[in-house]
């Protein structure tokens, strides 16, 4: 069972049980923290994408009417081992799990208000990839193509990606349009 990557580093593994498995923890962790506010948190990005490799980092996006109220709990979070990174009101917070000292990442927390598009897109891109093998095997081509040149530069393996997830997202968005 592998979790977690150091930043600014790519690679990729079988896709695990143990992800799903450890999705589902942080899930209740962002619900308990968050208690008593509207939280609907899902298992997004490409570990929650069965028949593809993933880079070992588990990401989670959550859906609030109160971005606010999120910060205002920053303290609950963090008791959760959940950390704020970065404040992209109106449209995003960011939070993250790991294990600082190493400077490894093991989860990212997306958190959008409720209803935003965002959030739509996060759920209607893992679903078309689960529900489409040929599109997830396109995307695992990619992303394995991008690791052979990106190694050593998340940050340009993630921008190489962009296009890619831009145009399945609009395919995405036409396909699941009445469903979120």
């Amino acid at each position: 069972m592998s979790i977690g990557m150091k930043r600014g580093t790519v690679y990729l593994e079988e896709h695990q049980i143990y992800w799903e498995e450890s999705a589902s923890a942080v899930i209740a962790d962002i619900q308990n923290a968050l208690a008593g506010l509207d939280v609907d948190a899902q298992h997004i990005g490409s570990t929650a994408i069965k028949s593809i490799k993933a880079k070992p980092i588990i990401d989670i996006a959550a859906t609030v009417d109160d971005l606010d109220e999120v910060i205002a709990r920053n303290e609950n979070l963090a008791g959760f081992d959940i950390i704020f990174r970065f404040d992209e009101r109106p449209k995003h917070l960011l939070y993250v799990k790991g294990d600082f000292e190493k400077d490894t990442r093991t989860h990212h927390i997306h958190i959008v208000p409720k209803g935003s598009e965002e959030w739509k897109n996060y759920l209607r891109f893992r679903d078309l990839l689960n529900d489409d093998i040929s599109i997830a095997g396109e995307y695992e081509q990619l992303k394995l193509e991008l690791w052979e040149k990106y190694a050593d530069d998340r940050i340009a393996y993630t921008d190489a990606k962009e296009a890619f997830i831009r145009r399945i997202t609009a395919q995405a968005r036409r396909i699941y349009a009445d469903k979120y």
